[in-house]
């Protein structure tokens, strides 16, 4: 059957905006920042809106890539690095350690590490049910925990701001795992803000339908984004500094009374 629907003047993507110093002076960690995706994108985004950035990822020699790409092309910000696997506790607090030495104070954590797949219920090994959990869900529960720590041993607040999705809402096949551990980082975000807010900090999480990008086509087919990226109110996925956008504006000045929403970064409803 062919689409009669009328082309959206958003079908094509806008060009990224420029910075507008919403986090001027301020110290950000991103985690599973290296590479291509929305980790990466958030922290570039972060620096263009004036703060000094620590990445951390799994990926050494990638993480070293990022670092060069980003002081290259912010020459006045301070970006450092801190290589982490996240499915370890031990590395996740040396990782909020390092972050506030390097960077002489913590104010945003980004937790934007996770892992998803294809696999039906039925052929889904515990094996694979247990690492995307890890990845997804227990290493923004690991991240948020030590951040919460040591937000409560300083006097200036701080801000925590979670990359959840909209499979935490939405049916999707092959999925259960992802959407299992998407659905466990909301409720993390909500139950872990009502705590924070006796600390003067904010926990808030985006959600995104589909955003594209090169790390997203290995870990599934070509046809199925397309399919979902038609399915959105534009035709398209969304850019990653799209998504980046939202996380920039969450971990901003701009939001400073919402704590413990859950924002869909979507042109359709969840």
């Amino acid at each position: 059957m062919t689409d009669t629907r009328p082309v959206s003047p958003l079908a094509t993507p806008p060009e990224e905006i420029g910075g507008h110093n919403l986090l001027a002076g301020k110290k950000v960690i991103v985690t599973a920042a290296a590479g291509t995706g929305i980790g990466f994108s958030s922290a570039r985004r972060a620096l263009m809106e004036g703060a000094d950035v620590l990445v951390s990822d799994f990926h050494e020699r990638r993480l070293g890539e990022t670092v060069e790409k980003l002081s290259a092309e912010f020459p006045e910000r301070t970006v450092v690095s801190y290589v982490c696997d996240v499915s370890s506790t031990e590395q996740v607090d040396a990782l909020i350690d390092s972050a506030a030495e390097q960077l002489g104070r913590i104010d945003v954590l980004v937790n934007n590490a996770g892992l998803g797949g294809e696999t039906p219920v039925a052929d889904m090994t515990d094996e694979q049910w247990d690492r995307v959990l890890d990845i997804t869900l227990n290493s923004t529960f690991r991240a948020t925990r030590a951040a919460l720590r040591y937000f409560r041993g300083v006097d200036h607040g701080g801000v925590i701001v979670n990359n959840a999705s909209v499979l935490g809402w939405r049916a999707q096949r092959g999925q259960a795992h992802y959407a299992a551990a998407k659905a466990g980082v909301m409720a993390l975000t909500r139950c872990s803000a009502v705590e924070a807010a006796d600390h003067g900090v904010r926990i808030n999480a985006v959600s995104p339908s589909i955003a594209k990008h090169p790390f997203l086509a290995k870990v599934t087919t070509d046809e199925l984004l397309d399919q979902l990226a038609s399915n959105e109110a534009y035709g398209r996925a969304a850019e990653v500094w799209e998504i980046a956008s939202v996380i920039a504006m969450l971990a901003s000045d701009y939001t400073t009374y919402m704590t413990g929403e859950i924002v869909s970064v979507s042109s359709q409803r969840a």
